[in-house]
């Protein structure tokens, strides 16, 4: 987790510097249009709070990584082989994340046309997905002999 937190750490320190620069390059290559010439504020908060997005991840990541034992990739000693094994167990075919993608795209055709019913099913939706997605070894044919 330390590697990560430090990846997030410059990612957030090359972003402020960004703002910094963006906020400098507007002030001064911007044209002069009805005596209004200074920095475009949008993308200087946008990239400060990006900033901070990242500090806040990379700092979570710092923190776990102060709990955990470190691992091989954290270890400048550790070989190749301590990293094998088992990374977890990953879906081999599930149709729920499509459902997922669909009801949160009808959630936000329904905040794009301000029509609150269509947000409320698509909302629903969600809801129905994300459960199926959950559950989905735990009910059913994919439900495994030891439960």
């Amino acid at each position: 987790m330390k590697s990560e937190g430090r990846l997030f750490f410059v990612l957030a320190l090359f972003l402020f510097a960004m703002a910094a620069l963006y906020a400098w390059w507007t002030d001064v290559a911007s044209p002069e249009q009805a005596g209004h010439r200074g920095i475009e504020w949008i993308g200087v908060v946008a990239l400060i709070l990006s900033g901070l997005l990242l500090t806040m991840v990379g700092s979570a990541l710092w923190m776990i990584s102060r709990r955990i034992e470190p691992r091989p990739e954290d270890r400048a000693d550790a070989e190749i082989a301590e990293g094998a094994g088992d990374l977890g167990f990953f879906s081999p075919g599930s149709y729920w994340p499509f459902g997922l993608a669909f009801s949160a795209m009808i959630a936000s055709l329904g905040l794009g046309f301000n029509q609150w019913w269509l947000v409320a099913v698509g909302l629903v939706a969600v809801l129905v997905a994300t459960s199926g997605l959950m559950f989905e070894y735990y009910t059913g044919s994919r439900r495994s002999a030891e439960h």
